[in-house]
């Protein structure tokens, strides 16, 4: 599970976050559409040793390698737009300040950030703003070379089929459609089905595969993509001589390298079990590799590599590939380890029912760490915070394993400063104090207790299917951890622990949390859209609950000032209350597999919009220009070699340009046909 980045506020205190930040790095790098493209810094590189920054090199390339899959699975078309449009954009010769220039160039960088044709958050397919003789004419400039043909495709048969993929408003409008009214994955333009598959085929299909009295389940469906052959589903299953197989040959690959530098035995061993898990596929050595990559505490350097997440699948099935690579940051990690090794504490006094409860919270290890890079559904798009095996019955018998991004959190943060945020949303100046004093601290351990024991808490009644909840189990398990972690900010135990020197400090992530559910995330929606992306529905569906429960006491208010809406929090105790509330009741939705209840939520507080509100945030964050999506490239890791040939040491570069990284990757890392 993935805890994102939420909204855009000026911090005052993110300057005194760590020691290791430079103050005169340069965070932004490009910014068009809704998008701004910033660069992280990786604090502290320098002191792994140079065996530890060559692991982290191998790490990257296996992650860099995996690139290729996501496009794929992200839209069938993707690679071969990818590779089409870059190809015009590094051959163009006309005038580049001309309108379809400009809007090629933008659209572009969206596909990039994307991922493919379609948003990254939102689903919703990029409609180019050049014409579409712009985009004809230049391909056919372009010799048949330099065309992403499939085999015996001509030219014209290649331009027949993008030319509608690309401009048509209704092909493919939707990569992830969660609407439960309709058919979610017939209406869904994501490259996990085929031709002609349903929902329900899909749906029978896994459950007379399911047993339920398995305590042991695989993730069905996790490493996938089902089809339909001669009237009959079936799986391609993601492996070495499989669906992404060369892709797959090489990630095995870097990851033998990465092996052979590993810190340690056990880092050894997770990392063999993985290499068995992409040679089969076969989902039990998967959760062998899960369960040893998170009882692996000891290494500095540690990596996510795999399908992990399935937000990109309506059925929230299968898993999305992504990369993560890491080292602990050792300072912060002891605020995190205080957190673990409490969980029990946290388990038990948690206001949920006790069937729902773990008798024994199991090896919750958290850290904070340093990212060195990012890839597939974690690029350029990523998250601050990750808590994982995502399995249920490995997290009860096994544990889990919780970090947290500080220098990515501190990236955001520090490309902030000075936007004018507070100034415009938050409702007066004690308020807007105490988010400057407290919210960059409480932020950051609003997403420790989300990933470290949210969603390491509870658990499912004997017999509950894991995906009972369908289309809304991203959302509703999104919205449990934070619910979780909410409830704990304002308890006495985070000052006893040390780990908070305020008991009002809550109180600044209080506000933020409910002035984001409500109102400035809805930056992110176009006008007279619904809410489809998971984390944005979990926070409106705690923000809306609260404001409604709340409303006879007036707990939380919508007030007007001056023709402006602001949020104002009147009982803050009160709406911890509210809050215990509601995690209770999700709790249980879960732990019993109700979907009914759970849908029922979703439909009435997290999907919907309302208009008035949504338009006056819109003008008032357009006199702000605020970017509503921000994201990352990557530092540019380089082998120092020795007289003899051999990698010695690993350099780190920041200066790459968005294009030029975009560009590069599609070169080195270039695994997969069309």
């Amino acid at each position: 599970m993935k805890y994102f980045f939420s909204v855009m506020i000026a911090s005052s205190l993110a300057l005194s976050a760590s020691a290791a930040v430079d103050k005169n790095f340069d965070y932004h790098v490009d910014r068009f559409a809704d998008i701004e493209v910033l660069r992280y810094e990786v604090p502290e590189f320098d002191r792994l040793s140079p065996q530890q920054r060559i692991m982290i090199y191998y790490l990257s390339q296996a992650a860099q390698a995996g690139r290729d899959i996501i496009w794929d699975q992200n839209g069938k078309y993707n690679l071969q737009i990818r590779k089409l449009l870059e190809n015009i954009y590094s051959t163009f010769s006309g005038d580049k300040n001309s309108k379809d220039y400009k809007a090629f160039e933008k659209y572009i960088k969206q596909v990039w950030f994307g991922n493919g044709i379609h948003h990254h958050y939102s689903t919703d397919k990029f409609i180019p703003e050049f014409s579409t003789e712009f985009f004809l004419q230049q391909v056919n400039l372009l010799p048949d070379s330099e065309l992403p043909l499939n085999s015996g495709q001509t030219r014209e048969e290649l331009i027949e089929v993008l030319t509608p993929v690309i401009f048509d408003p209704t092909v493919l409008p939707k990569r992830v459609f969660q609407d439960g009214s309709a058919d979610v994955i017939a209406n869904s333009a994501s490259n996990l089905y085929g031709e002609g598959v349903t929902q329900k085929e899909v749906e029978e299909y896994y459950n007379a595969l399911k047993n339920p009295n398995d305590s042991t389940p695989i993730s069905y469906g996790l490493n996938s993509r089902v089809i339909k052959e001669n009237g009959k589903i079936k799986e391609q299953v993601y492996h070495l001589n499989g669906l992404y197989g060369p892709a797959i040959a090489k990630i095995v690959y870097w990851l033998d390298m990465a092996k052979s530098v590993a810190e340690n035995e056990a880092q050894k061993e997770y990392i063999t079990k993985l290499i068995d898990f992409y040679i089969t596929g076969d989902l039990r050595l998967f959760d062998e590799y899960s369960i040893l990559w998170a009882e692996e505490t000891d290494g500095d350097v540690d990596f996510v590599n795999g399908f992990i997440e399935s937000y990109g699948d309506p059925l929230g099935m299968t898993g999305s590939w992504e990369s993560y690579v890491n080292f602990k940051n050792q300072a912060s990690t002891k605020r995190t380890e205080t957190i673990a090794s409490n969980a029990q504490w946290f388990e038990d006094n948690s206001p949920v029912d006790s069937r729902f409860k773990k008798d024994k919270v199991k090896g919750v290890s958290a850290k904070v760490i340093n990212a060195a890079m990012l890839a597939g559904d974690a690029f350029p798009s990523t998250a601050i915070g990750i808590n994982l095996p995502n399995a249920n019955w490995i997290r009860a018998a096994h544990g889990s394993k919780s970090v947290t991004l500080e220098n990515i959190t501190e990236a955001y943060d520090m490309a902030s400063h000075g936007n004018g945020f507070n100034e415009e949303f938050v409702i007066d100046e004690p308020t807007s104090k105490l988010m400057e004093d407290y919210l960059y601290i409480t932020d950051m351990l609003h997403t420790d207790l989300h990933e470290c024991l949210g969603h390491a808490s509870g658990q499912l009644l004997p017999g509950v299917d894991p995906d009972a909840l369908k289309e809304n189990g991203s959302a509703l398990e999104e919205a449990r951890a934070d619910l979780f972690a909410l409830y704990y900010l304002p308890d006495q135990k985070l000052i006893e622990l040390g780990i908070l020197d305020n008991p009002e400090a809550y109180k600044a992530e209080y506000y933020k949390y409910m002035l984001n559910g409500l109102m400035t995330q809805l930056n992110r929606i176009e006008p007279g859209k619904d809410i489809e992306e998971a984390h944005m529905r979990n926070r409106q569906l705690i923000a809306a609950w609260i404001l409604d429960k709340g409303k006879k006491e007036k707990v939380v208010e919508l007030i007007k000032r001056n023709g402006k809406t602001y949020v104002k929090i009147n009982d803050y105790k009160r709406m911890r209350a509210l809050i215990g509330e509601l995690l209770a009741e999700i709790q249980r939705i879960k732990s019993e597999g109700d979907y009914n209840a759970g849908a029922a939520l979703i439909n009435k507080y997290a999907v919907k919009v309302d208009p008035e509100l949504h338009k006056e945030v819109l003008a008032r964050f357009a006199t702000l220009d605020i970017p509503p999506y921000r994201g990352f490239i990557n530092p540019v890791l380089s082998p120092v070699y020795g007289d003899n040939g051999e990698i010695i040491d690993i350099s780190i570069v920041y200066g790459e340009t968005y294009p030029e990284q975009m560009l590069r990757l599609s070169h080195d890392f270039k695994t997969l046909g069309y």
